[in-house]
């Protein structure tokens, strides 16, 4: 009897890790999809003459909050005067 109770606890953990797995590598898939877009869209923005590398920038800071890009900026803006860069 506990030698069934074992055989099914392993049957239903394994069977908890298949459909863990699987739904990893559906999200890692739809991510690489999603990448993908991103890329094109960077690329449409390329060829109709946007700097890429800007909206990069742009798309980071959009991500903080503005109490956190002050605080960003004030330190940069701190260490370019150190450097002399201002």
């Amino acid at each position: 009897m506990a030698d069934e109770i074992t055989e099914t606890s392993q049957t239903v953990a394994a069977g908890q890790l298949r459909t863990i797995i699987e739904r990893i590598e559906r999200l890692e898939e739809e991510k690489k999809t999603i990448s993908d877009d991103i890329k094109d869209v960077y690329g449409e923005a390329k060829g109709t003459g946007f700097d890429t590398k800007a909206i990069r920038t742009i798309v980071r800071l959009r991500k903080k909050d503005q109490a956190e890009r002050q605080e960003e900026e004030s330190i940069l803006d701190l260490y370019k005067a150190a450097l002399g860069m201002v």
